[in-house]
């Protein structure tokens, strides 16, 4: 019901921004005149800024195909699917409240069976330059989760980010963040956000975040950036699923509302996953904390930039039964924009934004290059499988891209990835494939 009334909502809400098109400028009411622009979605604002609304979204088309790892019989698989279809409403009341509602229509945000409130947030900014954000939104942990997926450089972001794929997502949790700025080079953040994983008693799993950057040049295209990240959970006394499941850049073998490989996709598991129930659920006291450390490095003068990060984690078992489980992974990142443009950046967030265009008639054009490496330590693993041996299993990724900035609205991806494994293959023995993706991407 909830979702019936909310696409006759944003049908509406689109109706009216095209509608609008007609009426940009500045219309005189008997309190405060309103400003209306057209230019990126729908924008309508009172001059004295006090309220304020934006319509805007995205929509990103994927087709990939892959093979050897990437499908458990190594031979070629492929999928359509929308990665994101974002219906987005953000404004301000009374000048220091700030909200923000993201919808996905693809499903590939969220939890399929609580619904695709990518963001649904209230954001208190009086208190210049903190601001405190309450809702259900994703806490604060990396550079390149801190970057929106309109502008991230790769299609999919890094795989070291997928062997503690809980640090930046909100599983449909809620929270409470508290971020600023300081000095005009520090940006900080702490938050507490209660998961959707429940503990004996009924109450969400609690996770805190943290997260500062140090960027002391963040200005006309010349950036260095530094940033330390922390994230700690406890699952003393939760059942909930520990299988470290990386899809190292191909989200077509296994989508979360969308097409995909089907059965023969090859969403491997690294490690995790001892004592799985029926609903894929590791028992109650099995493990106590689950702590995560982050680094995260950007360098960037012109058209040229350089990043980086790394993680390590640790799930601390709770019991004899079992075994600590200990992860890491990095990449590093080398992109060129051969138009010559710069990437923007945001201290507030700390983050990368957009490339925009300078040439209407030719786009903008970026290549890249992305190293992903990521382990798995289950010393749970004893005795070794048809796909999974014992001992540290390792996955390297290489990627190459190109992306085409059409516009400010239009970019179009096309990613080739080869991986390589060790002490883990597919049920075929492969331990290398190879994936290819393309993107079409609006954004209004």
């Amino acid at each position: 019901m909830i979702r019936k009334h909310f696409a006759g909502f944003a049908a509406s809400a689109l109706a009216l921004a095209v509608t609008a098109q007609a009426f940009a400028g500045t219309v005189t009411t008997d309190g405060a005149d309103i400003v209306v622009k057209t230019k990126g979605g729908l924008e309508v604002a009172t001059t004295d800024q006090n309220f304020s609304f934006k319509l805007g979204g995205r929509l990103q088309a994927d087709y990939g195909s892959f093979d050897g790892f990437y499908t458990k019989n190594g031979d070629s698989g492929d999928a359509a699917y929308f990665r994101r279809a974002f219906l987005e409403l953000g404004g301000t009341v009374y000048k220091d409240f700030k909200y923000q509602l993201n919808y996905d229509f693809s499903h590939n945000s969220g939890n399929s069976d609580d619904g695709y409130f990518d963001e649904a947030s209230m954001s208190y900014v009086g208190f210049k330059p903190v601001t405190i954000r309450v809702g259900r939104f994703d806490p604060d942990f990396g550079l390149e989760k801190a970057t929106s997926s309109k502008w991230i450089t790769a299609m999919e972001r890094n795989s070291a980010y997928e062997v503690a794929d809980w640090v930046n997502t909100h599983e449909n949790g809620m929270g409470i963040q508290v971020s600023g700025t300081a000095a005009d080079m520090f940006y900080g953040s702490a938050s507490l956000t209660s998961k959707d994983i429940n503990d004996e008693d009924g109450k969400g799993v609690k996770q805190f975040n943290g997260r500062i950057v140090l960027a002391p040049m963040n200005k006309g295209g010349d950036v260095l950036h530094f940033g330390l990240n922390v994230a700690a959970r406890d699952l003393n006394d939760a059942a909930f699923d520990s299988r470290i499941r990386p899809r190292l850049g191909a989200r077509g073998v296994a989508t979360t509302g969308g097409n995909d490989a089907g059965s023969n996709g090859n969403r491997a598991t690294f490690g995790g996953g001892l004592g799985l129930n029926a609903s894929n659920l590791t028992a109650v006291g099995a493990y106590d904390t689950d702590t995560v450390f982050g680094g995260e490095f950007a360098f960037a003068t012109g058209p040229f930039s350089v990043q980086a990060e790394a993680l390590s984690r640790k799930m601390k078992a709770d019991s004899n039964a079992y075994q600590d489980v200990k992860t890491s992974g990095f990449y590093g990142q080398l992109a060129y924009t051969l138009t010559g443009e710069s990437r923007a950046y945001k201290l507030d967030g700390g983050k990368f934004d957009a490339i925009k265009p300078e040439n209407k008639q030719f786009g903008a054009w970026e290549v890249f290059y992305r190293y992903d490496s990521i382990k798995v330590d289950d010393k749970n693993i004893v005795v070794s499988s048809a796909t999974r041996e014992t001992g540290d299993a390792k996955a390297n990724v290489n990627t190459l891209g190109v992306n085409w900035y059409a516009n400010e609205a239009v970019k179009l991806s096309l990613n080739y990835s080869k991986v390589s494994t060790d002490k883990i293959t597919n049920a075929n023995g492969d331990d290398s494939g190879d994936s290819i993706v393309g993107r079409v991407q609006y954004v209004f």
